[in-house]
């Protein structure tokens, strides 16, 4: 069974590349194998989710940096593999030798009959030192495999804002119904809750399990052409202590217009709701957190 594609294999780039080439093969393979331009292939959502989990990790410095040490130390068990197959092939060979100069000579002397016992005794032992080797080589294998080079850097989950053009009294809520937006964002990646508004019509919140697919979803989806989506940041992502803001958004979404800061001020300009207000001021630390947050905003609902 063949090894499982590197992100630099996924991507088609070399792991001396720099971020602008590696995010430059993103984009022109996304290009290509973009779900909505390939909707009779049903293999491209997995190709295109392949490539998204590729960029996460050359986009991450810390991660890539894992990753690298972690295709380094398989290299060095390669090449440990080799030596210690041409140590199996000289034995072979050896012992071949020994056998076929037993049944060439057919020496009878006691002496020559000691000389071939301390032979065969002299490659049992070289056999014994290259299954030790095999051990602590296996051992190895075993120990950097426990390595892994995925890194989470975000203290809460992102949440983007989506609006679109919907009357009060439509039924069909504008095309975006709550199954609709999930069909629609999931290709992306994990789609962990959507919540929409039951006040102000057209309007909801999509909450990803993790930065990159938030991302790429900024990036790439407009929705339906007769009544495209608006979307935008809930509030930007936060950073961790361990990684500068820089770092973290040194990726092609940083640059996108839609990706832009949200302050508190901004906030109460853009969505007046209670139920919009509370999403935006508190962050979803924890599952049990997330299910507080639903929970008042379907009390506020029925209040209003």
């Amino acid at each position: 069974m063949a090894d499982k594609k590197t992100p630099y294999e996924v991507l088609g780039v070399a792991q001396e590349s720099t971020e602008k080439e590696i995010t430059k093969a993103y984009r022109k393979k996304a290009l290509i194998c973009h779900p909505d331009k390939n909707p009779d292939n049903p293999k491209a959502v997995a190709l295109f989710h392949e490539l998204s989990k590729a960029l996460e990790v050359l986009t991450d410095p810390k991660a890539r940096a894992s990753l690298d040490a972690n295709l380094k130390a398989k290299e060095r068990q390669r090449l440990r593999n080799q030596a210690l197959d041409a140590k199996r092939k000289k034995f072979k060979l050896d012992l071949e030798q020994q056998e076929n100069l037993a049944k060439v000579t057919k020496e009878s002397t006691e002496e020559t009959e000691k000389r071939l016992k301390a032979e065969i005794e002299r490659l049992r032992e070289e056999g014994s030192q290259l299954l030790k080797e095999q051990q602590d080589l296996m051992r190895t294998q075993m120990q950097d495999k426990q390595q892994t080079p995925y890194i989470h850097i975000y203290d809460h989950t992102p949440k983007l804002k989506v609006k679109w053009k919907c009357k009060k009294n439509d039924e069909r809520k504008g095309g975006y119904t709550e199954e609709i937006l999930n069909t629609i964002f999931k290709k992306y990646g994990e789609v962990s809750h959507i919540i929409l508004s039951t006040k102000k019509k057209g309007n909801a919140i999509v909450e990803f399990a993790n930065v990159t697919s938030a991302k790429l979803a900024l990036m790439n989806e407009f929705g339906n052409t007769d009544n495209p989506l608006n979307i935008s940041w809930l509030e930007d992502p936060v950073i961790t202590t361990e990684q500068t803001t820089a770092e973290a958004f040194a990726s092609p979404v940083s640059s996108t217009p839609t990706s832009t800061s949200t302050t508190p001020s901004t906030i109460s300009d853009t969505i007046s709701d209670k139920d919009y207000e509370s999403v935006t001021l508190m962050r979803l630390r924890q599952a049990q957190e997330r299910k507080r947050l639903i929970e008042e905003m379907q009390k506020e609902d029925e209040e209003g």
